[in-house]
């Protein structure tokens, strides 16, 4: 039997709106996943730290505060330099179409816009892990 796949989901910056997380997290853990959210107004380094400590598949980020380009890039960044590079990063939120490739560019592996389906972050997740 395989270990659940372990997923992170941060909310960076000040953004302090988690509704949508909130409902992520328990779509996911219907999955069978085992979810771990951070809170709110969290830095970049605390998660990667915190990605690092509970040993995650994959870390979601989510961001309603339109600092997404700044913040999401050095999630990655943070997780680079702790040497945990090999960890995907996805995100969510309210990011407008003109700004997903340049997150892509900066190695989000994929955006789910709102209103996503919950199936699809759920399917694209295992398909990334377990392949």
């Amino acid at each position: 039997m395989r270990r659940k796949i372990r997923v992170l989901f941060a909310k960076p910056g000040l953004d302090g709106h988690d509704r949508g997380v909130l409902v992520i997290s328990q779509a996911l853990r219907d999955h069978g996943m085992e979810v771990i959210y951070t809170g709110l107004r969290q830095s970049p380094l605390q998660i990667a730290q915190a990605a690092i400590q509970e040993d995650v598949d994959v870390v979601g980020l989510s961001s309603l505060s339109g600092a997404h380009r700044t913040l999401f890039p050095k999630v990655i960044e943070e997780l680079e330099k702790q040497g945990a590079g090999y960890i995907p990063v996805v995100g969510g939120g309210v990011i407008p179409s003109e700004d997903i490739p340049y997150l892509l560019e900066k190695g989000v592996k994929k955006i789910f816009t709102s209103g996503s389906c919950t199936d699809l972050l759920a399917n694209y997740i295992e398909e990334l892990i377990n392949p």
